[in-house]
């Protein structure tokens, strides 16, 4: 990938971070035990994410 491609999956990456956090947030102001999962499945959705974007940070570095 060029650093261009990088840098435009890095944005695609952050903005989904955003929806993920308020999705997260959201389901966290009426914690259930049914809506438990949801925010389990959230959680490590929005870990998931914030590597690739840690990864995507450092691949545009080194692409200088």
């Amino acid at each position: 990938m060029d650093k261009a491609a990088l840098i435009a999956r890095k944005h695609e990456i952050i903005a989904q971070i955003a929806r993920v956090r308020r999705e997260l947030e959201r389901e966290r102001q009426r914690p259930t035990r049914r809506n438990q999962r949801a925010r389990e499945r959230l959680e490590r959705q929005l870990e998931a994410l914030m590597a690739e974007e840690y990864r995507l940070r450092l691949q545009i570095d080194r692409s200088r």
